[in-house]
């Protein structure tokens, strides 16, 4: 029992991060778009949410989370320091 809840805890810490790293990016995302434009169009649609299937427990979900943050790392999306806190978020779980 104390396994399965640790499994189940380690799942949600990276879903967590995963979701607010996910999150941050469409926020500045939706903010250099927004620069961008213009001018709005008179009806635009709205954004779909965003929403992030909670990653499977084990090794290679780490594995996963790092490559992505490492490839928003080098498009620029996160700064070294956000990368190196969210790194160590994941490697500490």
């Amino acid at each position: 029992m104390p396994g399965l809840l640790r499994g189940m805890a380690r799942t949600a810490v990276v879903a967590g991060t995963a979701t607010a790293v996910s999150n941050r990016v469409s926020r500045r995302q939706g903010q250099r778009w927004a620069a961008n434009q213009p001018a709005p169009p008179q009806e635009a649609a709205p954004l779909p949410a965003s929403s992030q299937p909670a990653p499977p427990s084990g090794g290679m979900d780490r594995i996963a989370a790092l490559k992505q943050l490492g490839e928003l790392r080098d498009q620029g999306v996160l700064t070294e320091e956000e990368f190196n806190a969210e790194k160590a978020k994941i490697l500490a779980s």
